[in-house]
């Protein structure tokens, strides 16, 4: 999410969903770019990964991670995740 007004170099929100337990993590990264997000995966491999369609995650980078790993990549409907 963002930009945001910058607070100390900060103008992003990433967040993350576990959809089973619900689990919540949320970063505030200084950029939004495609490392950000691959950064972001400390927890292992998800089967899909549900985002928008900004940049951040339609791009040949996340497009090559995503399969190397097997992961569906899902992208939900602007406004209607």
């Amino acid at each position: 999410m963002g930009p945001f007004l910058v607070s100390n170099g900060y103008s992003y929100i990433l967040l993350g969903v576990d959809y089973v337990s619900r689990w919540v993590e949320a970063i505030a990264p200084k950029t939004n770019d495609a490392k950000v997000v691959v950064d972001f995966l400390k927890f292992g491999v998800p089967k899909a990964l549900i985002s928008d369609q900004w940049s951040h995650f339609c791009n040949r980078a996340m497009a090559c991670l995503l399969q190397k790993y097997g992961v569906a990549h899902k992208i939900a409907t602007a406004y209607h995740p």
